[in-house]
């Protein structure tokens, strides 16, 4: 295995949203939620309370025990807001992000160096997951990979809300994860854009890098505890 002489990691575990792919988390949300109206406006729903129930499902994902899968306890909520007769209505959200969602690109931009990592670092023998926050179907994460020329086949794992019980930031989520993989928190590198979500995997013991060209920072935390910097900085750094 190539890379840094001292690097004790042999797994890297990359983040989608932001990371892999830029974007500007409220301007992509908002924008694809506008094409979702044009499949759930016909069918009944008012704008802005899905809009506010499609927020309170990612709330209670990141809440969720794991006692169930994340799909679960999202349409669960769903159920909850809008009554259970509603609940056959997944079938229009999920022809949306079979179809429509593709779309959604125009939001989101494209950084080749964020793919030459990810290839690069395969070559040089590191094993890569895919460690995007699962509250997207499988669907849905496959076209976001699609639009970087990426697909689950470049990763050993990629977790999405159909086959996570839990979800950034909850620890479990990434314990999860390695026991998936068969490593430990300390044999891996934890890559994303979100201080709060990503780089709290460094509390399991896991090394992390903190993605800053389109940076997440909520609690206006000090990142200079962090090693960060761009896809570029990344590879000097470590590889």
């Amino acid at each position: 295995m190539k890379g840094k002489a001292d690097n004790k990691f042999k797994m890297v575990l990359f983040d989608l949203d932001g990371t892999l792919l830029p974007m500007d988390m409220k301007e992509f949300s908002y924008g694809y939620f506008g094409d979702i109206m044009k499949r759930a406006v016909p069918a009944g729903y008012e704008p802005q309370k899905l809009i506010d129930t499609i927020w309170k499902g990612c709330a209670v994902m990141a809440l969720n025990d794991g006692s169930r899968l994340n799909r679960e306890v999202f349409w669960d909520n769903f159920a909850d807001t809008y009554g259970e007769e509603r609940r056959k209505d997944k079938q229009i959200f999920d022809d949306f992000y079979a179809t429509d969602f593709r779309n959604a690109k125009r939001f989101c931009g494209y950084n080749p160096k964020a793919v030459e990592a990810v290839k690069r670092i395969k070559e040089m023998g590191y094993r890569v997951a895919l460690a995007t926050n699962p509250i997207f179907p499988e669907v849905a994460t496959k076209i976001r990979l699609d639009w970087l020329g990426l697909s689950f086949d470049d990763f050993e794992l990629v977790t999405t809300y159909d086959n996570c019980c839990y979800a950034k930031p909850n620890l479990k989520y990434y314990i999860d994860v390695t026991d998936r993989l068969g490593v430990k928190p300390e044999d891996c590198l934890m890559v994303g854009n979100d201080v709060g979500e990503d780089m709290v995997a460094r509390d399991l013991g896991m090394e992390v890098f903190l993605i800053t060209d389109t940076m997440i920072n909520k609690e206006n935390k000090d990142i200079s505890v962090y090693p960060n910097g761009s896809f570029e900085d990344l590879m000097e750094t470590y590889f």
